[in-house]
């Protein structure tokens, strides 16, 4: 195999026309430019350079290994260069996972600041449900995912970022007897039918359960539904209560009204998580602060 580095030094001797001219430039002594051509040429197995009155020029294999030296330097030139703007944050790739209500809240304002300040970075965008962002980043698809999580407990090789705790407000029909209340406890709700706004189990499913059982009963759950938008409407129909957390209400529907709860006041923790590896890069801390930056508006 030819060694890059002599590649380079015979490049050298080319351009500059002679063994003594070459070890001028590169800072060498003449003796070590000779050693390291001549070890070049066992390997590739040709002369690469003839003698020239007091200066030498390159054989045919000499000219053919000068030409690829020089591609090889631009390459290298070209691979610092790139490897630089990745560092800097100016070039590359973050993979973002979220879940729909993060996405309507969080998510928008802050790529809107990564793109002003990171224009040469890509954004993959992909929505995903509550409990699976996790997941996707540590297997390595995600270099960041907005999670929910009742605790905050981080896995090992994943950093998780606090952003906001969204507490959940009781969802009532309009004209209901507990409506004229301003805050609610809980227990209030343990005689009503329920409607369930989580067909799948997950952390949010969780947190209203829990906190449920804290207050002394389990919910009647009466109708299934798995969006908010649709669970409102259920609510508005006179079919039952739900709770509903608070960047989930971004659209009421008319004929319901929303009450605080308390007693517990059940929320949920969202974090970004990343891996710990992807930490050190300008775009991803950007990124993460512009989150933050949403997350306290």
């Amino acid at each position: 195999m030819l060694d890059v580095r002599r590649m380079q030094v015979l490049r050298a001797v080319v351009t500059s026309g002679s063994v003594t001219a070459a070890a001028t430039n590169l800072g060498y002594t003449p003796s070590a430019v000779s050693q390291q051509v001549a070890a070049l040429e066992r390997q590739a197995g040709v002369p690469l350079l003839e003698r020239i009155g007091r200066g030498v020029r390159p054989t045919a294999a000499g000219r053919l290994l000068t030409e690829h030296a020089a591609i090889i330097a631009t390459h290298v030139a070209e691979a610092e260069t790139a490897l630089a703007d990745l560092r800097a944050g100016r070039t590359g790739r973050l993979a973002i996972r979220y879940f729909a209500t993060a996405g309507a809240a969080l998510v928008p304002p802050a790529l809107a600041k990564l793109r002003a300040d990171h224009p040469g970075v890509q954004v993959d965008l992909k929505l995903i449900d509550p409990q699976d962002p996790m997941h996707e980043v540590e297997q390595g698809r995600a270099d960041l995912g907005i999670v929910v999580t009742p605790r905050g407990e981080a896995r090992d090789g994943i950093r998780l970022v606090h952003l906001l705790d969204d507490p959940y407000h009781v969802v009532l029909p309009r004209g209901h007897r507990l409506a004229a209340k301003r805050t609610l406890d809980l227990a209030d709700l343990a005689d009503e039918p329920w409607v369930n706004n989580e067909l799948s189990a997950g952390p949010c499913m969780e947190i209203m359960l829990s906190a449920c059982a804290s207050a002394g009963f389990s919910p009647n759950f009466v109708v299934e539904s798995d969006d908010y938008a649709t669970a409102q409407g259920f609510v508005a129909a006179g079919l039952g209560v739900t709770l509903i957390p608070r960047m989930g209400l971004g659209q009421r529907h008319p004929a319901v009204v929303v009450r605080r709860v308390r007693k517990p006041e059940p929320f949920r923790a969202i974090y970004a998580a990343v891996r710990e590896t992807a930490l050190a890069q300008p775009a991803l801390a950007g990124l993460l602060n512009a989150l933050r930056a949403a997350a306290a508006q």
